[in-house]
């Protein structure tokens, strides 16, 4: 019976070691996106964990694979150089930004433009305006009544107006010489009395008995103002 001899293992062969490197790789994982982010304004600030930890993951995978520990030496140096662009590239612009915020805050603000008295008067008087009061009292009653602005009737109101009566009206400001007045007949008994009054100062005022017409005028803008 021929018994069989183990062979001897063939020499010069030898098993093909797989790279392995998963700190090495993430490292340059990491640092390729944080790279690609960090140029974009304000989405760059999700840059900076990600490059500082594919720094970080990048170097100890490189280290790793110097002590033999590892290998794919050269994926993990690679994370290192696109890990430290990255960085840079955020430093660059922290250091801007800082800069603008700088330059703002040291700007002084804006004089504004120097407005003479006469100026700053005829302003006040174009945006101002006057009130203009027309009132009539008396013990009896009248027949009719007419107030003006500018020469031209506005309103008028008759047959027999109780007193005390009364009507308010706005001018625009800044308009010179804007004639106001006010016409009122008496009823036939009692007395009337009309005044004008404008911001508040009585500039006219008249009176009249029985059927006798009171009126009463002004100028604002010129002399009012």
């Amino acid at each position: 019976m021929t018994s069989h001899q183990p062979h001897p293992p063939a020499s010069g062969y030898s098993v093909p070691v797989i790279p392995r490197n998963g700190l090495g790789t993430a490292g340059f994982v990491t640092g390729l996106i944080g790279l690609i982010f960090s140029p974009i304004p304000f989405v760059g600030v999700i840059a900076w964990p990600l490059v500082l930890v594919g720094l970080v993951l990048s170097i100890v995978g490189f280290a790793r694979a110097n002590h033999g520990g590892a290998t794919n030496k050269g994926l993990a140096l690679t994370g290192i150089i696109l890990s430290g662009i990255g960085l840079l590239v955020c430093i660059f612009w922290v250091a801007a930004f800082g800069q603008a915020v700088s330059d703002s805050a040291s700007t002084p603000p804006a004089a504004p433009a120097a407005v003479s008295p006469g100026a700053a008067a005829a302003q006040g008087q174009a945006a101002a305006e006057h009130t203009v009061v027309y009132r009539i009292t008396g013990t009896g009653k009248a027949s009719s009544i007419s107030y003006t602005v500018d020469g031209g009737t506005s309103t008028s109101s008759d047959s027999d107006v109780k007193l005390p009566w009364q009507k308010s009206i706005e001018l625009p400001g800044g308009k010179a010489f804007q004639l106001v007045s006010i016409l009122a007949q008496g009823g036939g008994s009692g007395s009337i009395h009309v005044s004008v009054e404008v911001d508040g100062k009585v500039l006219k005022e008249a009176d009249a008995s029985g059927y006798g017409v009171a009126t009463a005028n002004a100028t604002v803008g010129a002399i009012g103002d």
